[in-house]
Order: C-alpha cells, then structure tokens, then sequence
C-alpha cells in the first residue's frame, strides 16, 4: 500500500491528537485541559466506533436512536456510564453532526437533555474527580457542543484535507 497506508491506518492515538488540536485551536487560552481531552476523545472515539458495532454501543445513527435508546428506557437511568454514554452521544450528534441533524431535531432540546445525562452521570459517579469532570460537562455542555459543530463546519470547509500526490506524467 505504499504511503497510502499512513493516510488509511489511524489508530486511535492519532485520532485523538486530530480532535485535540482542532479543538485546542477554536478555544480559549484558558480552556480546561481535562474537559477539552474529554471531548476530543468523544470525538476520535464515534470516528473510530461503526453505527453496527458489536463490542460496544454503536455510533447512534440519529438523535431518535438516543430517544429511543435513553429517554423511553428508563431501566438505564441510574446507571452512570450509560448517563454518561447518552451524553456523549448527544453531544457528538446535536454538536458535531449538527447540521445535519437540524432538519428533522430540536438541537436546543437536545442540548439540554445531554446536559442532563451529564448531570445524572456525574451524580452516580462514584470517584469524586471524575463527578466534578462530569459535572463540569453538564455545566458547559452548549458551550462544547457549539466547538464541535464549529470543528465540523470547519473541516468540511476545507477543500481538501489529504493531498494526494499527482502520478508523474508519461511522455
């Protein structure tokens, strides 16, 4: 595969530094370096993590599959890491896919229903730096969902993000 094997073969450590210094590079000198690894990993994680995963809970396809999947189940309401999970999940779609979700979604409505997963996680959150991390979350959750949709407009602007090297010319 040549050099094409770089561009093709992310781990997730790469993933990682790709979200981290595209958020890094939208937010404020003073942003809280944990709350911004958090979520450049939420990030790399759904870019990593197929809508048909069987190892773990699958990208969700729409914000209705977390209705459906949090809101109408209310078995998994006390349990922190799927709050936390349901959070996540809202901010990857009413954030970075927001655009797209607009048309049939209420992305306010949205925004503050992950808030609120992030609020009950952080809740039932047994170790107490990660309820402040969680909590913290819930508290700017707008204000992180908007990067991520900044992010994603962003490099959907981009007329190209790989350059591909042109094939020599036969003469």
């Amino acid at each position: 595969m040549g050099p094409f094997r770089e561009l093709i073969a992310i781990d997730h450590r790469q993933a990682l530094e790709f979200f981290t210094v595209r958020l890094q590079d939208i937010s404020e000198p003073d942003v809280d370096r944990e709350e911004l690894l958090y979520n450049a990993s939420v990030l790399a994680h759904y870019a990593q993590t197929s809508t048909c995963a069987d190892t773990d809970l699958g990208t969700p396809a729409n914000l209705s599959a977390i209705f459906d999947n949090f809101v109408c189940d209310t078995t998994l309401i006390h349990d922190a890491l799927m709050m936390e999970t349901a959070g996540a999940q809202c901010l990857l779609l009413a954030g970075f896919f927001e655009d797209q979700m607009s048309g049939r979604h209420n992305i306010r409505w949205y925004a503050e229903l992950g808030a609120g997963f992030f609020s009950r996680a952080a809740s039932g959150e047994s170790s107490p730096h990660r309820a402040r991390l969680l909590s913290a979350l819930a508290r700017r959750f707008e204000g992180w969902r908007r990067k991520h949709a900044r992010v994603s407009r962003e490099l959907r602007d981009l007329p190209y993000l790989l350059t591909v090297p042109k094939p020599p010319t036969v003469m």
